[in-house]
């Protein structure tokens, strides 16, 4: 079985967000972590690899130091990386990213791709199901757990406070959850490894069946109107009153505000 995960380096939001000009984030000033729910899914890949002898071929799409997220995947266990950068395809929204990614994976043998949800940069869930449109091959998204049947997945997928069970077969696309695993750590000899590896490096003239048109920022449909970091809230009111004041104040507050 070969499996292709895609996973994405995003900014670590605990440091901070920086934004360009034209509203779009200036990732090479950030720092940089492996997306959560990608991570789960690469987790997900790395337990079908143990246990069925699965090939997993992590694949990025981003600037020239992409190239770390790539080497953690393959010291967790992943056994090839494949990095997708080119100028033409920076600035790009959902729809050019999972163009880009599609012309990308069309030059792959693969049973089945796997995606996280969302990136917490962008939070749309909509990369992984736009890929899967683009490659005509069935969707599962919100995976809280995979097993492989024959020729087939079957997936709990999470919906409101249940889950379905729905079975595809393959090639199939599937959508991970942060809360599918927990994933494992790098090893010090899986680190080794991953360093004197080499790293396929794909830039435009690579992508199969793909239009100029459909790519980077002049590719994307979805303009950034304003973009900002998260708004700093003040101290606020402070009061220092008994019991029954409070009472009387806050029953106040709430009125004004019509809150009641």
């Amino acid at each position: 079985m070969k499996i292709v995960v895609c996973i994405k380096q995003v900014p670590d939001t605990k440091g901070g967000v920086k934004f360009k000009a034209d509203g779009t984030l200036d990732r090479a000033a950030m720092l940089t972590i492996m997306n959560p729910d990608d991570k789960a899914g690469l987790e997900a890949a790395l337990r079908l690899k143990d246990q069925y002898g699965a090939e997993v071929t992590a694949i990025t799409m981003g600037l020239p130091k992409a190239e770390e997220v790539l080497r953690e995947a393959m010291a967790m266990g992943a056994d090839k990386g494949i990095l997708v950068t080119d100028r033409v395809l920076g600035g790009a929204d959902t729809w050019a990213t999972s163009q880009t990614l599609a012309g990308a994976i069309r030059n792959i043998e693969y049973d089945l791709i796997i995606t996280g949800r969302q990136a917490i940069d962008g939070d749309t869930a909509q990369v992984g199901p736009q890929i899967s449109e683009h490659l005509d091959i069935p969707v599962i998204s919100y995976a809280q757990d995979i097993k492989i049947d024959g020729n087939s997945v079957i997936v709990e997928r999470l919906y409101d406070d249940g889950y379905h069970v729905v079975k595809a077969q393959m090639p199939c696309l599937i959508t991970a959850l942060a809360e599918l695993n927990e994933p494992r750590y790098m090893t010090p000899g899986g680190i080794f490894d991953a360093f004197d590896a080499e790293v396929t490096v794909w830039g435009r003239a690579d992508l199969k069946d793909v239009e100029d048109f459909n790519l980077g920022l002049k590719g994307s449909p979805t303009q950034i109107a304003k973009a900002s970091d998260k708004v700093r809230k003040g101290a606020g009111e402070k009061v220092v009153l008994d019991p029954t004041e409070s009472v009387d104040y806050i029953m106040d507050k709430l009125l004004a505000k019509h809150i009641i």
